[in-house]
């Protein structure tokens, strides 16, 4: 019983998580004198709903002292891209609209979100990153639509 409860809260933690990104690359943008340099990193996740998805997000990541140690806000700087790189097979109960990437972009109260919805007018998957702020929110935002079709003859 204990063995299958396991089991059980392992799946659901795969299925309640969002995607875990990995870094493609970095480019400096400003050269800091101590500690790390500013930059700007792309990473790629796939959609863990939807694997034939693949998007890269870049985004300005803060260097000197406080970047060194993880302690600086990264500013709100990102752009969003997705494309279809395998088949996708939209579930019969898709949901409007769900988070499938997140990563913190200060120690405390600020994120960059990447939020799926489905435009089944269009048969379109619709990427969406926008910055959040716990306390007082932000404008900022990327777009990246992927249109469902057939792969590979499927």
């Amino acid at each position: 019983m204990k063995r299958q409860l396991l089991l059980l809260s392992s799946l659901a933690m795969l299925y309640v998580f969002p995607a875990q990104a990995e870094t493609v690359g970095c480019v400096t943008t400003s050269w800091k004198l101590i500690g790390a340099n500013h930059k700007v990193c792309v990473e790629a996740f796939t959609d863990t709903k939807l694997p034939g998805v693949t998007c890269h997000v870049s985004q300005a990541k803060t260097g000197g002292v406080a970047g060194t140690f993880g302690l600086a806000q990264d500013p709100a700087q990102f752009s969003l891209s997705c494309e279809q790189t395998g088949p996708i097979v939209i579930p019969a109960k898709m949901p409007e609209q769900e988070t499938v990437f997140t990563e913190d972009t200060s120690i405390l109260f600020k994120e960059t979100r990447v939020t799926r919805i489905w435009d089944p007018k269009h048969n379109t998957l619709v990427y969406l990153a926008i910055s959040r702020k716990l306390i007082d929110g932000a404008p900022n935002n990327s777009v990246a639509t992927v249109a469902v079709r057939p792969w590979g003859g499927r």
